[in-house]
């Protein structure tokens, strides 16, 4: 089956490296597998904004096992939207099984 890569439609993570004007240009971005706690595992903190302008991220891998869209630790919703949750950057997309 072919898949496509789900994109991050959004970030409200400002200070992310990778965040300018909400919208995340890393290349991908990998969520964490604390089922609590599907963190981006890509941000970082930073006060210069990098990644490539002209891509908007997808994601690339998502170990969080308990959501409803991960399959095979494939991310299978059609997009996704990455936010602020008790001082976490996380995917707010998240569905639990």
């Amino acid at each position: 089956m072919a898949m496509k890569m789900p994109k991050v439609m959004d970030c409200s993570v400002a200070d992310c490296a990778y965040n300018t004007n909400k919208a995340c240009h890393a290349m991908a971005i990998t969520i964490g597998e604390d089922p609590d706690e599907p963190v981006c595992d890509t941000f970082f903190e930073s006060s210069t904004h990098g990644g490539v302008k002209e891509v908007t991220a997808g994601v690339g891998a998502c170990k969080s096992y308990e959501c409803s869209y991960n399959e095979d630790y494939e991310c299978t919703a059609s997009n996704i939207h990455v936010g602020m949750k008790e001082d976490q950057p996380d995917c707010l997309t998240f569905e639990r099984r």
